[in-house]
């Protein structure tokens, strides 16, 4: 499959500390790749990387087969890139509704959005093209119940949602999710996890996510990879991945089935 976002010999220093030793991953067009290992392993500096945020000391990043290394994440952003960070931050006093309508109205108004924050007058009344959006976004994540509600006060599985949400209004190529169920007990989980499947197969988009719940990544993900110390050390297919001998030598030792028991 073509790669809709692809990282080749990445690596990442920080004075002498290396943080990333010639790391290539592939995310290909409407798949769910998983991104596991262990605090320190280099999983949020390659997502810098990927996002603009990190510049490599060698090695290339590529987005539809374009080199963005260069790239700042505004122009990755408007390229098809979007992603969501570990710790939602919402404005307290909108409406999941005018969340949702923000990101649309950065991603498709921004002239009128400014208009709106120069008048001070806050969001004016979404037209009807908005609105559609706006409501199909609300739909696909299962928000109907609370899209009235002001964001102060809401489960974190709800920000989470919300903040993936945001991402998804700006019709990206390709998801950088960091985290996503941090924080969320199992129901939220599962229901993140249902969410989750049925927009990559819906919007025909590409998912990249980083975490440390194993069995969510292992369920979601076409392909995983695993990160130890800065260097690539397996990847595949989940059911794969979990019988690597390098894996389980780096994360379990010889008598452990379970990865997680390490990851998590």
């Amino acid at each position: 499959m073509n790669a809709i976002l692809e990282a080749t010999d990445i690596t990442v220093r920080f004075g002498g500390l290396i943080a990333l030793q010639d790391v290539t991953v592939q995310v290909p067009e409407s798949s769910t790749v998983g991104l596991v290992g262990p605090n320190g392993a280099g999983k949020s500096t390659l997502f810098g990387v990927l996002s603009g945020l990190v510049r490599p000391a060698s090695g290339r990043v590529r987005l539809r087969g374009a080199d963005v290394t260069g790239a700042n994440p505004q122009a990755r952003a408007r390229g098809g890139i979007a992603r969501t960070f570990q710790h939602p931050e919402l404005f307290t006093d909108l409406t999941v509704r005018e969340h949702l309508l923000l990101a649309d109205r950065m991603h498709n108004a921004r002239r009128r959005l400014w208009a709106d924050l120069l008048t001070a007058g806050g969001l004016r009344p979404a037209g009807s093209a908005e609105s559609a959006r706006t409501d199909a976004l609300i739909d696909a994540l299962g928000l109907a119940g609370v899209a009235d509600r002001r964001a102060v006060g809401l489960p974190l599985g709800i920000c989470r949602l919300v903040e993936v949400g945001r991402a998804l209004a700006a019709e990206p190529a390709v998801m950088l999710l960091d985290e996503a169920s941090s924080g969320l007990d199992a129901a939220e989980t599962a229901e993140l996890t249902t969410t989750l499947t049925r927009i990559v197969a819906e919007r025909k988009i590409s998912v990249l996510l980083v975490e440390h719940d194993v069995d969510l990544v292992f369920g979601l993900s076409d392909t995983v990879y695993v990160l130890d110390f800065g260097r690539l050390i397996a990847q595949g297919a989940p059911d794969d991945v979990r019988a690597n001998p390098a894996v389980r030598a780096a994360y379990l030792g010889e008598e452990t089935d379970e990865l997680k028991d390490v990851i998590s």
